[in-house]
């Protein structure tokens, strides 16, 4: 599960997703991208269901690049606990991802293993994608 090493803050505030993502909105590394077309947070459980299958799908053959990082603590009060007492204890880790955002790349496979793989990566994200290419490999 991906979670950072060390934080400067244990518990961080909420925060708000609105407007689209400033970077992160090119493919950089591969050929092949998925594109968020919607805000969430996604969690390090989803990032890493959303690589097995990938991987399963293209059996290991080319690489794959993970462009977001869940670095942001969600926080839980225990069941049945009554209001005050303070902030709960961190869970789970997120990414916020904005719309634009490039999640995911992909190098060294035929485009349509590529989109079959980034298809059944999509289904394990809660939010709508899209399948793009580096535009200098488009025609």
């Amino acid at each position: 599960m991906l979670m950072p090493k060390r934080v400067k803050h244990r518990k961080v505030q909420r925060g708000r997703m609105k407007g689209n993502a400033g970077r992160g909105t090119t493919i950089t590394f591969g050929s092949y991208g998925l594109k968020a077309l919607e805000p969430a947070w996604i969690t390090s459980r989803q990032i890493e269901a959303a690589r097995v299958a990938m991987n399963r799908y293209m059996k290991r053959d080319g690489k794959i690049w993970i462009r977001i990082f869940p670095d942001k603590p969600v926080t839980k009060k225990a069941a049945e606990t009554r209001m005050g007492s303070g902030k709960g204890t961190p869970e789970f880790w997120v990414a916020v991802v904005k719309p634009g955002r490039i999640m995911f790349e992909a190098d060294g496979v035929p485009q349509e293993i590529a989109i079959e793989a980034f298809r059944l990566a999509a289904k394990k994200l809660p939010i709508k994608t899209k399948f793009i290419v580096r535009p200098d490999l488009e025609g």
